[in-house]
């Protein structure tokens, strides 16, 4: 049943909202505002540090579509993701990459939980903390997903708690990430990566993906890494927007205790985004580099974006890859996986050191 906070302080949700025909759920608490489109993957469109009235999250400039309405103008596996892409946060299961026929199931691009619909349930409501319930079914695979949201009063945390469970009778291999992307006006004057992960892994060749900032295939310790003309060239840093240039796909992993990125502006507020998660799951953090206004579909050179994302594998080629590398993950007939990760807004740090377990950097 869809409920609506009564009281107008402190912690509220609601999921009673609709946006073109998509149900919308609003979290928010004194610090943050997030907005969640249950009928599009529970896909956060909105991660607002109220404090500052600044969203870190990408948003292309293109509308939010129902991907349940209308009529593509192709039905293709490839690009159903891409098509109604606009950046934000998705949720990504069971397959990481471009398409691939898996135990004879044809999955598209970035898997097939990401647009469909979610159910959902406010289990917690009060001043002090709320909740949202989420699940969804893979509509090809017998995978299910739930995922607990939650805001704490005077926080400026969103708390997940997840699972995924194989309803299946067999055993089934799967990718499983946050898609989360960064963008404008967040990132316009350049930020700086921190993160406790050791070693960077640089994809090798990419189809249609040039220039790349980094010499293809490379293996070394973060963040300083071989440049495409042969310098050394600093990843934790991200040029700003007027002296970004190249393109880029590497992934980070060897995480020294806990697994943490923050992703921390050269603004005058030093405003950052920082998450934690169980590296025992996610044990790859893939970082995507979109910053030479690449022509073409589908970003038709407009596009100043970085996503930073933790996930079960790699690399980015798809969940065949993934198993013949052996980073996928696997569960036997009605197993489960549970884990739990935190994302938080926070500004006035120069430079974070690490983020504590209740998910506050510092």
């Amino acid at each position: 049943m869809s409920r609506t906070s009564l009281h107008t302080h402190g912690c509220r949700i609601s999921d009673e909202w609709s946006y073109r025909g998509l149900r919308a759920a609003v979290l928010e608490n004194e610090l943050l505002r997030i907005v969640v489109l249950l009928d599009r993957g529970a896909e956060i469109v909105e991660f607002r540090y109220k404090p500052l009235d600044l969203d870190p999250l990408l948003r292309l400039p293109r509308e939010i579509r129902n991907p349940h309405q209308g009529v593509p103008s192709i039905y293709a596996n490839s690009s159903t993701y891409l098509d109604y892409y606009v950046g934000g946060w998705q949720e990504i299961l069971p397959n990481g990459g471009p398409p691939v026929t898996y135990k004879g199931v044809e999955y598209g691009q970035h898997g097939e939980i990401s647009l469909a619909a979610w159910s959902s349930e406010v289990i917690e409501e009060g001043p002090d903390q709320i909740a949202l319930r989420c699940w969804v079914r893979g509509l090809r695979t017998p995978l299910r997903v739930e995922r607990v949201m939650r805001l704490l009063r005077g926080s400026a945390v969103l708390h997940f708690e997840e699972t995924v469970t194989n309803e299946a009778g067999e055993p089934l291999d799967f990718m499983w990430g946050h898609h989360v992307a960064f963008g404008l006006p967040f990132l316009a004057s350049g930020a700086k990566i921190a993160t406790s992960a050791k070693t960077l892994l640089v994809h090798d060749e990419m189809t249609g993906f040039e220039p790349r900032r980094l010499k293809l295939g490379q293996r070394g310790a973060w963040s300083h890494a071989e440049a495409a003309d042969g310098t050394m060239l600093d990843m934790s840093v991200i040029p700003a927007q007027d002296q970004a240039s190249g393109r880029e796909m590497a992934y980070l992993t060897d995480f020294e205790g806990d697994a943490w990125y923050a992703v921390t502006t050269a603004s005058n507020e030093r405003a950052g985004f920082a998450m934690r998660w169980d590296a025992d799951v996610f044990r790859y953090l893939w970082l995507w580099q979109e910053l030479s206004h690449a022509t073409g579909y589908p970003w038709w050179g407009h596009v100043y974006a970085v996503a930073l994302e933790p996930w079960t594998g790699y690399p980015t080629n798809g969940l065949n890859d993934a198993i013949a590398r052996g980073t996928q993950r696997t569960l036997q007939a009605g197993a489960s996986l549970s884990t739990t990760l935190t994302a938080s807004m926070y500004a006035g740090l120069d430079k974070v050191t690490g983020v504590h377990k209740d998910g506050s950097a510092y």
